[in-house]
């Protein structure tokens, strides 16, 4: 911010140095150099002092950023190696700034667009590494990749990311109980509960051997419930931004001139400035991923760890590294409803949004992603969105609560270490 006062002050001060040209215009062959374009050379010096300061700000100032230099690292492996794993790893890690900048140009795009169009933007943009890496595995036909790696952000989000947000808040404000906005909760737990119909029907079909048509209605079935959930999803973000905006706002509305004060001091890029990065990141995040998604499978043979624990543990830890560190500096901050909005409310961005999203793509790439889980996934997601419904359905949190929520997750984490993949479907 002293940056900023120091650059706006300089611009008030604009008219001196005009009047200070006029004194100059006087002795023509004094600055015979610059007298041919004096007005491009200014521009062009505010003009590169701002593009080095969205530098600084975007790929300098955050300290993640010092994970940055491994993406390049993982495509020199790539070509250069046969390490399998060392490129996944490497690529994981570089990936991570890459999440955790592209929420902060979201961010800081949705202070000029306002909170109808932010809103948007965080649905779009808040899971844009999940996306593309999903589309990326769906592309090279690595259809249980894209299922297991969405299952994991959601698994992740609701207990690990809330989990520890609520440890923490509840560590930090021992005295005093967290309360949170119950009626947000309720509808998020709602829509998570539509996403675990719609992901089980398509299961329970399968393994029941109930199909009309053998091998097709599930496919079906996944297509027509995925159109009906993107619906439902478009139903809601309308539900929220307009008649029930003050759910979905990512910062609260209390009329407080000290709240106010820090929500402009985080307004630190400009429009254009925020729209080229949320493009550079998206184009950086994409490259990154087509060398992870390669890479999975050698690691998993080199680790000799299941593709199942790389794809719901391993890879949705890094794709959450923004929402993990918001929800924890936001419970911190005795803001939980905010919280609640960065964790459950990105698990019904994936449940409601990404995964039909995936099978409506596949549907146009000729790809058979469908809703059909397996068992073992489906019914770890049904246990979670009841567990989580049940610890938010008082509207308070504790540390005891985010205890417990982690230590779901590492069962789940456990359970995933040992699982593998049936051979046949059927099994």
């Amino acid at each position: 911010m002293a940056e900023h006062k120091m650059e706006t002050d300089f611009d008030e001060e604009t008219p001196l140095s005009s009047s200070s040209s006029t004194t100059t215009a006087s002795k023509p062959h004094t600055f015979h150099f610059d007298s041919s374009l004096p007005l491009p050379k200014s521009s062009s010096s505010s003009s590169t002092r701002r593009i080095s300061r969205s530098i600084y700000t975007v790929l300098i100032k955050a300290k993640i950023n010092i994970l940055l230099p491994f993406g390049p690292l993982a495509i020199f492996l790539h070509y250069f190696t046969a390490k399998h794993v060392w490129v996944f790893f490497f690529a994981l890690l570089g990936i991570a700034p890459l999440a955790e900048r592209l929420g902060y140009a979201t961010e800081q795009l949705a202070f000029y667009t306002g909170s109808t169009v932010g809103g948007l933007l965080n649905a779009t943009f808040g899971n844009a590494t999940e996306m593309i890496i999903s589309i990326y595995a769906l592309k090279s036909d690595m259809i249980r990749v894209v299922q297991q790696s969405l299952l994991g952000s959601i698994l992740s989000n609701m207990l690990l990311v809330l989990g520890c947000a609520f440890f923490t808040g509840g560590i930090v404000h021992y005295q005093k109980l967290q309360v949170f906005n119950k009626a947000a909760a309720v509808v998020n737990s709602g829509l998570l509960l539509m996403a675990v119909m719609g992901i089980l029907f398509p299961a329970v079909l399968h393994f029941t051997h109930s199909e009309v048509h053998l091998g097709k209605s599930v496919l079906s079935l996944s297509r027509f419930s995925s159109c009906i959930m993107l619906l439902a999803y478009a139903s809601y973000l309308f539900f929220q931004l307009r008649s029930q905006h003050n759910f979905y706002t990512p910062v609260d509305q209390e009329v407080d001139t000290s709240e106010n004060t820090d929500e402009e001091e985080e307004l630190e890029l400009t429009k254009w400035e925020a729209i080229i990065w949320l493009a550079i990141l998206t184009v950086w995040v994409s490259v990154l991923s087509g060398y992870l998604v390669d890479a999975i499978e050698g690691a998993s043979e080199s680790l000799n760890m299941s593709v199942a624990f790389i794809s719901v543990i391993l890879l949705p830890i890094v794709g959450n590294a923004a929402e993990h560190a918001s929800a924890i500096m936001f419970a911190v901050k005795d803001k939980l409803d905010i919280t609640i909005g960065v964790a459950v409310g990105s698990s019904t961005q994936i449940s409601m949004f990404v995964i039909p999203f995936c099978v409506v793509v596949g549907w146009c790439m000729g790809k058979e992603m469908d809703l059909n889980f397996q068992l073992f996934e489906t019914a770890t997601l049904f246990i979670t969105v009841l567990v989580v419904a049940f610890m938010m359905q008082e509207g308070t949190s504790n540390y005891f609560k985010g205890l417990m929520l982690i230590l779901c997750y590492l069962i789940v984490a456990a359970s995933f270490f040992v699982h593998v993949d049936p051979k046949s479907d059927d099994d």
